[in-house]
C-alpha cells in the first residue's frame, strides 16, 4: 500500500534528539540560556539586531500589536488569504481589521489595493499594515516600506512561512524576511510543517531597542529584573529603611503582560534545526522546480507557484480546475493535499462584522481553484513524481 503522503512533515534527525536530551538533563527547563541563544543566532541568520523567541507565532503577532499601540477602533489593513492569527492579532487589542485583495500572480497583499484603501479615507484612519510572505514568497517591503511612510504607518512582517526567503530592493541587493529593514518588526512560526520545527513556537525579530524590551517585558507578564529601571525605591524592595541596593530576589511588574515564553528545551531544538536551514529552502527549491515544470503549460491549470528568486517554498500552490475532485482523488491515493486558506474576511466571525462574498475578488477566485502540494525536503523524489502522476491522472481520466 502507498504511504501516507501529506503536505508537509518535520524532520527530526538524531542531533536534534541529542539537542533535547541535553536540554532536558540540563539545570533549565524554561527561562535558561538556551533560549537567549536560540534568540542571538535567529536573529543573526535572518540579519536582524534583536530576536525574542516566544511559546508560538500567534503570541508573537498579539505582542507585536501590543508592543505598536494598537487601540480599540484603529484600523490595520493584512491580507485574506492567511492563516487567521494574523487578522485576530489586531481585534486581540481591539483594533479593527480591514483586508485587502490579493495579487493574483504572487498570491501576496495588493499593494495598489492597500494604496486605493488609504487614498479613500482620512488620514490618520489606519495605523499599520500586515503584509504576509504568503507561502515563502517574499513581499516587496520596500514598496510597503515607502507607502507606510507616505501615510504614517508602522508595519509588522508576517514571515512564518519564509525564514530564509528574501526580495531584491531596488538597488539589486537581498532583503532577508524577517532582517528589519524595512518593517518594525516581524514574527515567525515553529510549528511542525515550518521550515523550523520546534512543537510549538515563535519569534519576534526587530531593529529597535526600545520594541525590543518592551517585548521582553511583554512576554513575561510584564514584569522586569533591572536594577536600572525598577519605580519603587531601595528601600521599599528590601523592607529596610536606608537602604540603597536593591535585593536579588526584587522584581516589578509594570506592564500587563502574558506568559508567552518558550521552553530551554523547545529553544534546544530550534536550534538544531536552525543549523540545517539553508540545507533545507535548498531542497524545498528543488522540488518546486520539479513541480513548475511538470505543470506547465497544462489546460487544467489555472495558475501555480513560480520559480521566483529568494521564495522560501513553505507551500507549492496550484490552481486548478475541479479543486474539490482533485482534493478528494488524492487523499484516495494517501496523498493528503490542503487548501491554504479559506479567506479570512468570509470565516463566520468576521462575515458577523460585516464582510461579506463579493468583498474581495483576487482572494475569493483563488480560494475556488487554490490547493497545495507536498513540500518538505524529506519529500523524496519517487513520492514526487507519484504525486505529479496522479494530478495528471485525474484530470487526464476527468475529460
Amino acid at each position: 500500500m502507498q504511504s501516507v503522503i501529506p503536505y508537509g512533515r518535520q524532520h527530526i534527525t538524531e542531533e536534534d534528539l541529542a539537542a533535547v536530551r541535553e536540554a532536558l538533563l540540563s539545570d533549565y527547563l524554561t527561562q535558561g540560556p538556551k533560549i537567549l541563544e536560540f534568540e542571538e543566532k535567529f536573529a543573526e541568520y535572518v540579519g536582524a539586531n534583536y530576536a525574542v523567541a516566544l511559546s508560538n507565532g500567534t503570541a508573537a503577532l498579539h505582542l507585536c500589536a501590543i508592543a505598536l499601540g494598537v487601540k480599540p477602533g484603529q484600523k490595520v489593513i493584512t491580507t485574506p488569504i492567511t492563516f487567521a492569527a494574523s487578522a485576530n492579532c489586531v481585534r486581540y487589542c481591539g483594533g479593527e481589521v480591514v483586508f485587502g485583495d490579493i495579487d493574483p500572480e504572487t498570491y501576496l497583499l495588493d499593494i495598489n489595493s492597500v494604496r486605493r484603501l488609504l487614498e479613500e479615507s482620512p488620514i490618520g484612519t489606519y495605523h499599520g499594515i500586515i503584509p504576509v510572505d504568503f507561502a515563502g514568497r517574499a513581499v516587496d517591503l520596500e514598496a510597503f516600506q515607502s507607502l507606510a511612510e507616505e501615510f504614517d504607518l508602522w508595519i509588522i512582517e508576517d514571515a512564518c512561512h519564509a525564514p530564509g526567503g528574501y526580495f531584491k530592493t531596488s538597488n539589486g541587493e537581498a532583503s532577508r524576511c524577517g532582517s528589519g529593514e524595512f518593517a518594525d518588526l516581524a514574527i515567525f512560526s515553529f510549528h511542525p510543517v515550518k521550515h523550523i520545527a520546534s512543537g510549538e513556537g515563535g519569534m519576534i525579530t526587530t531593529n529597535d531597542e526600545g520594541l525590543y524590551q518592551k517585548l521582553l517585558q511583554l512576554r513575561t507578564h510584564g514584569i522586569i529584573k533591572d536594577d536600572e529601571r525598577y519605580s519603587n525605591s531601595p528601600e521599599f524592595a528590601a523592607g529596610q529603611e536606608g537602604e540603597t541596593i536593591y535585593p536579588a530576589w526584587y522584581m516589578e511588574m509594570q506592564s500587563l503582560g502574558y506568559n508567552y515564553r518558550i521552553t530551554d528545551f523547545q529553544a534546544a531544538l530550534g536550534l538544531s534545526q536552525l543549523n540545517r536551514a539553508d540545507q533545507g529552502i535548498v531542497r524545498r527549491r528543488e522540488i518546486a522546480k520539479i513541480y513548475f515544470e511538470a505543470f506547465k503549460g497544462l489546460d487544467f491549470v489555472k495558475g501555480q507557484s513560480g520559480v521566483v528568486e529568494g521564495h522560501a517554498y513553505h507551500l507549492y500552490v496550484l490552481e486548478v480546475e475541479n479543486r474539490l475532485g482533485l482534493y478528494n482523488y488524492l487523499r484516495e491515493q494517501r496523498i493528503f493535499a490542503q487548501i491554504h486558506y479559506i479567506p479570512c474576511h468570509l470565516m463566520p466571525y468576521y462575515r458577523d462584522l460585516g464582510w461579506q462574498e463579493g468583498d474581495r475578488f483576487n482572494a475569493e477566485t483563488y480560494y475556488k481553484h487554490c490547493i497545495s502540494l507536498p513540500m518538505y525536503p524529506t519529500l523524496t523524489q519517487e513520492e514526487q513524481e507519484f504525486v505529479i502522476t496522479q494530478v495528471i491522472k485525474f484530470f487526464n481520466n476527468e475529460g
